[in-house]
């Protein structure tokens, strides 16, 4: 008699390779996505907020809404869940670097040095006074972390935009920009309403008040509030001036650069890296300044350059405003109140005498 086969036996399936057995992967940067989304919103509402409220910058709305989202509860929930936490970091971090170097587009050397060696001068030593004499006055009075650095910066240079270049090779923490960010942005905002009054009672030219809100005022779009005031000829005078303190924005984010990794001594522990000196950022940023200096970019492609680094930094400072936590922002905010005053005091102080002496 022959062997048959079971029924059973033959019915019973093949086991399939573990090769055929596929897992599916997330896309590369997909964790990035709710909070990259969440900050394209965020920039929509503060474009929005700008419209409606135009003496209200739209980096300003930006950082404002990042605050509110952070800290503002719904039913108890908050209003940006912890999905969106990578994005928004990534916004902070690399979307702000992006808007850095943009920045530079917007400077052309041609313009500076048409201005002369005296107002050069003055320019850089409005800058060096403002930053040595906030980052003292802010140790001084015991402001945490980063504050001291990023106050001088912001004050300095060029408000938001030189705090957020600084951030890219301090790394600070959130509390630490966000507050200087509230301060240059404050106090830009008091610039707009009491420089022009001051402008007959000092008896300033139309050319010496443009220069004066030029080295004094923070923010570009505040000083050309201020500057167009007095009329065209102060408002060229205003952006030009400002636009030798923003090509001193460089030298600072190097020297910062440079002092992190002297700070970091010959190594590093478990194999990590020393900031470069220079920043590739900040060499990009350089590029685009020679670039913009050339003369052969066309206006529109200029234009739209400006509306998309604003958009940029818009989105960068949602996501540094989202990391931040109101309660202890406030155990520091009198102190850091004082130093942004003295500040906005000594920078205005320093610019008046410099045109003074060379107008």
């Amino acid at each position: 008699m022959g062997m048959t086969t079971s029924p059973q036996h033959a019915t019973l399936p093949r086991p399939r390779p573990a090769t055929a057995v596929r897992s599916r992967r997330p896309l590369p940067g997909a964790g990035l996505l709710p909070g990259l989304a969440a900050a394209a919103l965020a920039v929509v509402a503060a474009l929005l907020v700008n419209r409606v409220l135009p003496s209200l910058a739209v980096l300003t709305a930006a950082v404002v809404l990042g605050v509110l989202a952070a800290n503002v509860r719904v039913g108890g929930l908050r209003l940006l869940p912890a999905a969106t936490r990578p994005g928004l970091d990534f916004a902070g971090k690399r979307v702000m670097r992006a808007g850095v170097v943009l920045l530079g587009l917007k400077l052309a050397l041609g313009d500076v040095l048409g201005l002369g060696w005296r107002t050069l001068v003055v320019v850089v030593a409005v800058v060096a006074a403002t930053f040595f004499g906030t980052r003292w006055l802010g140790r001084r009075l015991g402001l945490p972390g980063d504050q001291p650095l990023l106050i001088a910066t912001g004050f300095s240079i060029c408000g938001a935009s030189a705090v957020a270049a600084v951030n890219g090779v301090t790394d600070s923490e959130e509390d630490d920009v966000v507050t200087a960010v509230a301060l240059v942005t404050l106090c830009g905002s008091l610039a707009i309403a009491v420089l022009p009054l001051l402008h007959q009672p000092l008896g300033l030219t139309d050319v010496q008040f443009g220069r004066w809100a030029g080295a004094s005022v923070h923010d570009v779009g505040q000083v050309v509030a201020v500057g167009q005031t007095a009329g065209p000829t102060a408002l060229a005078q205003a952006v030009v001036v400002k636009l030798m303190r923003v090509a001193l924005l460089a030298p600072i984010v190097a020297g910062t650069a440079l002092a992190r990794r002297r700070a970091a001594g010959p190594g590093t522990a478990a194999g990590g890296r020393r900031p470069a000196v220079v920043p590739f950022f900040v060499a990009a940023f350089l590029v685009l300044v020679a670039v913009r200096s050339t003369g052969a970019v066309p206006a529109g492609w200029l234009d739209g350059a400006a509306r998309l680094d604003e958009v940029l930094l818009a989105a960068a400072l949602f996501g540094l405003g989202s990391a931040v936590d109101v309660r202890h922002l406030v155990r520091t905010g009198g102190r850091a109140l004082l130093v942004g005053l003295a500040s906005w005091l000594l920078i205005a102080a320093t610019a008046y005498v410099g045109v003074r002496l060379t107008t």
